[in-house]
């Protein structure tokens, strides 16, 4: 198992520097920079401003150099723990930045993740175990509508219904869970539910399929023949090995809230690292965006092989070669 953890961090090395060459060059192919954007909302329209000055910023910022050297400098730097500072926000750090983003997005997609599992759990097991019944039916039902609803969707019409019917909105102001812990649940427990619910559909689905192959098993014939307790067979024969492949969609899905919930985080206004991601492009901010789309692949790289891994201690056949 070293040897192949070994040989997946090796190749995860040139994806890496794959994908911040692609964060780095696309989005200089969108029109306009740091410098105009920042000097239009200082100017505020009220006059124009000269191309000296213009290119005076560039060259403070470093804009004015080529882009293989500005990419190199960029990397050079991250080797030496140092992500750079905001173009959009003066001399803030990239560093400060992503410290207050990332914690706000990592305790969404726990929270969305525990939720799905609790709800696709119960759901899953009991539509394997009793198919075909009122209760099979019930539950693929939720989980056709979880998956054809998108989550923006059910999150707009949280806030709208909740304030036409119960007079209730969402918080808008963020509080740190370590500052005041009941004020931050009552903030992140609204979308990650939403999260969690939709999420939970597709779990479910495959817990479901996973846990009626497993149930036709010859093993498990032989432990009902045995005269075992239908929660035993459950949870000591079946459920471990249906897991697997539920393994790999949960993480597929932590991946994607690590890095897909901008839409959510931007409608309940969450501050998080999808939320900052959206605010630099619209600010052409170079380095928060370079550094938030490498957190993204370094955290898909690191739960892929994490899964992987896991495979080994669900099923003892696995092998790594």
């Amino acid at each position: 198992m070293g040897r192949y953890a070994i040989r997946r961090v090796l190749i995860a090395i040139p994806v890496l520097l794959l994908v911040s060459i692609l964060a780095a060059s696309l989005i200089r192919l969108a029109p306009g920079d740091a410098v105009i954007q920042r000097v239009a909302e200082t100017a505020g329209g009220g006059g124009a401003i000269s191309e000296e000055t213009l290119a005076g910023i560039r060259a403070d910022l470093g804009l004015d150099r080529p882009f293989h050297v500005q990419y190199l400098t960029w990397m050079g730097n991250i080797f030496k723990g140092d992500f750079g500072d905001s173009f959009a926000s003066g001399n803030i750090t990239v560093a400060s930045i992503m410290k207050q983003a990332v914690p706000v997005t990592v305790e969404l997609a726990i929270l969305a993740i525990l939720i799905s599992l609790l709800v696709a759990f119960p759901i899953g097991i009991w539509s394997a175990i009793r198919q075909d019944t009122a209760g099979d039916y019930g539950g693929r039902l939720f989980a056709i509508g979880g998956l054809s609803i998108p989550d923006f969707i059910i999150g707009s019409m949280v806030i709208l219904f909740g304030a036409l019917w119960l007079n209730w909105t969402p918080p808008l102001t963020y509080e740190k869970l370590w500052v005041d812990p009941l004020q931050n649940l009552y903030i992140m427990i609204t979308p990650a539910a939403i999260l969690g619910v939709r999420l939970s559909s597709i779990t479910m689905r495959m817990l479901r399929s996973s846990m009626l192959e497993v149930m036709r098993q010859d093993y498990i014939r032989t432990a009902w023949s045995k005269g075992l307790h239908e929660r035993s067979v459950i949870v000591r024969h079946a459920l471990k090995n249906a897991f697997i492949p539920v393994v790999t969609i949960v993480g597929g899905q932590f991946g994607f809230l690590v890095g897909g919930v901008v839409i959510i985080e931007s409608i309940f206004n969450l501050p998080g690292l999808g939320f900052t991601t959206i605010n630099s492009i619209n600010e052409r901010d170079l380095q928060v965006l370079q550094t938030a789309v490498l957190m993204f692949a370094f955290a898909h790289i690191t739960i892929n092989l994490l899964v992987d891994l896991s495979y080994g201690w669900f099923d003892p056949r696995i092998r790594y070669q």
